[in-house]
């Protein structure tokens, strides 16, 4: 999986397991140019003082799994991918079990993307909603 993210060509900057993917424990299920899902296991770092998880989790996995799969389909070009804006809607609260993604792209622009992320909780109850907007820009050298 790490090698289609990132494409055959394109080394990261900073080791996968050292990203902030993976301190929030994010788990990327599937990942095309048109959907991807992923989930998060509810750990108690994820909350805020009341007992729900943080609404920061939500915005996070959402921005990361669309530009994850934004990035996947336009490296191969040369092009890089990066969170333009993120508004997240929060529904219901999470306070335990898994946090469950769908990210589904609604537009593919030449400069821009555009995902609509469904946050879910373990009963499938929608507990967030997000519109992502990805910036696609000519990748630079490192």
């Amino acid at each position: 999986m790490t090698e289609f993210i990132l494409g055959s060509d394109v080394e990261p900057v900073v080791p996968l397991g050292r990203t902030f993917d993976a301190l929030f424990g994010l788990e990327v299920i599937e990942l095309t140019p048109e959907l991807a899902r992923g989930k998060v296991a509810v750990e108690q770092h994820h909350m805020q003082p009341m007992g729900l998880v943080h609404g920061g989790l939500f915005a996070s996995i959402a921005e990361s799994l669309s530009s994850a799969a934004t990035y996947a389909a336009v490296a191969p070009e040369g092009n890089s991918a990066q969170g333009l804006s993120n508004q997240t809607s929060f529904l219901r609260p999470i306070d335990r079990g898994t946090v469950h993604a769908v990210a589904r792209r609604r537009h593919k622009g030449r400069t821009t993307w555009v995902w609509e992320v469904e946050i879910s909780d373990d009963e499938e109850r929608l507990c967030a909603l997000s519109r992502v907007t990805i910036a696609v820009r000519p990748l630079e050298p490192r």
